[in-house]
């Protein structure tokens, strides 16, 4: 299968997932792609690296081998790599309560709330009740503060509230508390993670990125915001529901004149990067971390079954029940069942996704620059993994 006439599709494909490069090539001509790339490892090795399109559709300038792009929350996946590491150096206990390590947390009825539960959207802490802008954001003590002093909207442990924005800002802290260093999550991103690996991905953007390596993101058009759930949709007009107040700060990563910002933190949605950084990342978690010096122990609590809130997996954000969480990751389940049993990542809006399919040893990633508007699983990437599992199954 070949792209539309003009579009052009690169990079390579092992000897038997070639059928990858096909379904990546019809997603420009019959699943509106406009651009964007795909990768994946397998055991180690990466099997299929692919990119194509253009990276900003006003100019038509082309998606080329280094760019970037925002994935919005599928940073997720990439921060709780952060507390993982943490946990292999012997730092964190994902049972022990939050306030044993940043003992101002333990104020308006937060005291018991364990770590697990947090990672697992269960702490009540999807939004702020006071105002955190950007100044309060970039200003990490200031943001702390906010967070201490945040009361959670019911009994933690109880109910499931995807913390959209505000679970990155909690977990920055934390490691903030147990890294011998006090380093953000974004700086220990990239001394521990990105800059061993050789990923360009970052949860803290710098300056010496040029404008050039980032794609732009094209809105869905009024027609396909349509395909949202009706229940959402209403919530999403109504500015005192639970999932705009989570969503709060969503475009701080946005800059008008950088494209995106920079020197900002934003760890549960402003990552920027490749879909080779992330599958790459990926492909650590899923062998056996040993490039990262994991711990068996760390993997196998990744890999474990999700552990739900007292009233089930309902999540009253997103309106809508059977979406599991898992110390920061979101885990294959049957409402969004990408991988094998045990594999975990996160998508993010628009389109993106990542995760580790440790039964398969597969790292695997996809990004886009034009938004889509699917809930679980955009049309063009489910192409790419339908493409992958025919092959490694």
């Amino acid at each position: 299968m070949k792209a539309p006439q003009g579009i052009r599709v690169e990079g390579q494909v092992s000897a038997g997932f070639e059928a990858m490069r096909d379904a990546f090539a019809e997603n420009f001509s019959r699943r509106h792609e406009l651009g964007g790339a795909c990768c994946v490892y397998r055991r180690g090795e990466k099997v299929v690296d692919l990119w194509g399109g253009v990276r900003n559709q006003v100019t038509g300038e082309p998606w080329e081998e280094d760019t970037m792009v925002l994935v919005y929350s599928a940073t997720k996946g990439l921060a709780a790599m952060t507390l993982a590491l943490a946990h292999s150096r012997g730092w964190l206990d994902y049972e022990e309560r939050v306030a044993t390590y940043w003992p101002e947390f333990a104020q308006q009825g937060k005291e018991t709330i364990t770590v697990r539960q947090l990672l697992a959207h269960q702490a009540g802490l999807f939004a702020f009740d006071e105002q955190a802008d950007k100044s309060v954001v970039a200003d990490l003590d200031r943001l702390a503060a906010v967070l201490a002093r945040q009361k959670p909207a019911w009994e933690p442990g109880t109910r499931q509230a995807y913390h959209a924005i505000s679970l990155g800002y909690y977990e920055s802290e934390l490691l903030r508390r147990i890294d011998p260093q006090h380093r953000s999550l974004g700086r220990f991103f990239q001394d521990e993670i990105a800059s061993p690996l050789g990923l360009d991905f970052y949860i803290r953007l710098p300056e010496s990125i040029p404008n050039s390596r980032l794609a732009t993101l094209a809105r869905p058009g009024r027609l396909a915001l349509l395909a949202f759930p009706i229940r959402l949709t209403l919530a999403a007009l109504n500015p005192r529901s639970n999932i705009v107040r989570a969503l709060t700060g969503s475009l701080f990563p946005h800059d008008e004149q950088r494209i995106y910002a920079r020197n900002l933190e934003i760890p549960s949605g402003g990552g920027v990067g490749t879909a080779r950084a992330i599958a790459h990342a990926y492909g650590v978690f899923a062998t056996d971390g040993g490039e990262l010096r994991l711990r068996p122990e760390t993997l196998q609590a990744l890999t474990a079954p999700a552990t739900p809130p007292s009233r089930g997996f309902y999540d009253e954000c997103m309106m809508g029940g059977g979406v599991h969480f898992s110390l920061g990751f979101m885990k294959h389940c049957p409402v969004w069942s990408f991988g094998n049993e045990g594999s975990f990542g996160a998508p993010g809006s628009g389109g993106s996704l990542g995760f580790a399919d440790p039964k398969a040893g597969i790292g695997y990633a996809y990004v886009t620059s034009q938004m889509g508007t699917s809930v679980t699983g955009d049309p063009r990437e489910l192409a790419l993994r339908d493409a992958l599992y025919s092959i490694v199954r």
